[in-house]
């Protein structure tokens, strides 16, 4: 949950997974609207500029989070945070690292 950790809901390929055996009831979340089409960006038409600056020109700006994002996260971390106890946050917020 993003207020836990600081990780937004968003795909992870599962080679980037570390398989523990701790366990998060997730029963209780609705997740229904976190489908495919959740994830995907929108595609927007690049122009081919005229002048010199074209392609270092700074009109173009990050589209970010949509707000039926930022709304799912708050409801999904809601969900999520009543069914996790003191143990399982500060586990979740520990930072992992292979080296010592």
């Amino acid at each position: 949950p993003f207020k836990v950790n600081g990780v937004p809901l968003r795909r992870a390929n599962q080679r980037y997974c570390i398989a523990t055996s701790t366990k998060v009831d997730v029963s209780g979340v609705d997740v229904s609207k976190v489908t495919d089409a959740f994830f995907t960006r929108e595609s927007r038409k690049k122009s081919k500029a005229k002048d010199a600056e074209g392609m270092f020109s700074q009109a173009t700006a990050n589209a970010g989070r949509s707000d039926e994002q930022k709304a799912s996260q708050k409801k999904v971390d809601e969900a999520m945070t009543k069914s996790l106890s003191a143990d399982v946050k500060s586990y979740l917020k520990a930072r992992f690292s292979l080296t010592a």
